[in-house]
């Protein structure tokens, strides 16, 4: 998850001493007053970013509230000189106003040395055997929420997405069900949210004597941690933690370079940030992959003959087409903090410079008909680098990138499995800003017919199981 924040200022203990280097400059951009810049930006910043960018070209200034002069960047060699930029030129974490919301801990907040051993720590059950363990996970909360969805009757699929995103990364965090987990389904719903349109409004981040939505959210916060900090010591005394494949037991058994265990608060900010960037987005993702398939019936065919032979092919395709045409993250930030010069400016330092992933996924010479929806570009066909960047890149891309595919993968299989998808006429849902991420504004609407399970399991599965087929496999 990735987001915009103000430059640092002459007061931010993380900012470089002043430049030494030549002349700095900025590409131009629109002249708009930043108040208009900034509406822009919160209602039409696809229309608005386009004709900036046709003409002003690939890399260009606009101005909005709170961010001071940022930089957009849309052409993948100017994305690919600032992803493989040095961790100690541009920073992504400590500039962020995520730290804000998810602390100075956070994997999201950090930079440089911190960041790496952070990564390495937090990557392992990401990856591999580990990760398809979670498939059986993702299958029974999927299926648990499907099932429980009226026949016939239309609804928006954001709140039910966000209800099996968040209790799959609860359940992977830490490994177990409980009483103490369920109070976190409860609570980390209203402090996301809260946090979100939080996080871009710094003129909003101040206590009013315990009224103030800051206020509330920090109450949301502190709750949370206490949670945190009874599982932690839970996990301590459990005499078979060493056994155990949950996050959280990896966390308290981890060790910093000198040997020293990490901390309760710097877990409670790990954990934070897994429950927090793990779940909303893959659910808005999901909420769009159901807007965008009930309106392509010839895309809905295609997956629905592919699962009921056993393959996931086309399917795989389908969700890379979803998050280049929907990205749900419109820009991977990063903030100066020592000379660098990118197509032919030397940027002042605390500049913020954003990829935009909501301009070079619309890109004509980089996807043809780039406002089409057609899963088929992908087939047979690894996504570049840096045209195709949902997840960001270099070493700050999301690590949890291929637990995001996995169980997107299994929801939409679990989904075509047990019900029919049904199609509709309906103009495209608008895209709604919630804050960090773009969503489909009416939620992502769907309605369906149950399909007759067989012993409890979809006819599809039954048959793809005794053809000796299987319809999920690992990233």
């Amino acid at each position: 998850m990735t987001a915009t924040a103000p430059p640092a200022t002459s007061s931010d203990p993380t900012a470089p001493a002043p430049s030494t280097f030549g002349a700095t400059s900025l590409p131009p951009g629109p002249r708009m007053p930043i108040a208009l810049q900034t509406l822009a930006m919160r209602t039409r910043q696809r229309p608005f970013l386009e004709r900036a960018r046709r003409r002003y070209g690939s890399m260009f200034t606009v101005q909005v509230a709170g961010l001071g002069k940022t930089v957009i960047v849309s052409d993948p060699e100017l994305i690919k000189q600032t992803f493989r930029a040095d961790a100690d030129v541009l920073h992504a974490g400590t500039g962020s106003p995520l730290r804000v919301m998810l602390g100075d801990h956070s994997l999201l907040g950090i930079d440089e040395d911190e960041h790496m051993q952070q990564r390495k720590l937090l990557l392992p059950p990401f990856k591999g055997q580990r990760m398809q363990k979670y498939e059986s996970v993702v299958a029974e909360e999927a299926a648990r929420e499907i099932d429980s969805w009226p026949d016939g009757v239309e609804l928006a699929t954001a709140e039910p997405m966000q209800r099996i995103t968040l209790r799959v990364i609860l359940r992977a965090v830490f490994g177990a069900e409980g009483q103490r987990l369920q109070a976190l389904e409860e609570l980390v719903p209203e402090w996301t949210t809260l946090g979100s349109r939080l996080v871009l409004a710094p003129w909003m981040q101040r206590s009013l004597g315990g009224r103030s939505p800051w206020d509330r959210f920090g109450a949301l916060r502190r709750q949370i941690d206490a949670i945190f900090d009874e599982l932690i010591a839970v996990a301590k005394d459990d005499p078979d933690l060493a056994e155990r494949a949950d996050v959280l037991a990896l966390l308290v058994q981890a060790r910093h370079e000198d040997g020293t265990p990490m901390s309760n608060a710097e877990i409670a900010d790990e954990l934070v940030t897994l429950l927090a960037a793990g779940h909303e987005t893959t659910a808005h993702t999901l909420a769009w992959a159901v807007e965008r398939i009930r309106r392509h019936p010839e895309v809905l065919e295609c997956l629905q003959e592919e699962i009921a032979e056993g393959g996931r092919t086309y399917r795989d395709a389908t969700i890379r087409e979803i998050q280049r045409s929907r990205p749900v993250i419109a820009f991977a930030g990063r903030v100066v903090r020592k000379p660098f010069a990118l197509g032919g400016y030397d940027l002042p330092l605390n500049t913020r410079v954003l990829m935009a992933a909501c301009l070079t996924h619309y890109d004509p010479a980089l996807f043809e008909h780039p406002d089409r929806f057609q899963p088929d570009r992908f087939l047979g066909v690894v996504p570049d680098t840096y045209t195709w960047i949902p997840f960001g890149g270099g070493i700050r891309r999301c690590i949890g990138a291929s637990f995001a595919h996995m169980e997107m993968d299994v929801v939409l299989r679990v989904l075509l499995e047990r019900a029919e998808v049904l199609p509709t006429t309906e103009p495209d849902e608008a895209w709604a800003f919630r804050g960090v991420v773009w969503a489909p504004g009416d939620g992502g609407r769907i309605a369906v017919r149950h399909r007759v399970l067989r012993n409890g399991e979809p006819a599809l599965a039954a048959a793809a199981s005794a053809s000796g087929l299987t319809t999920s496999s690992p990233v």
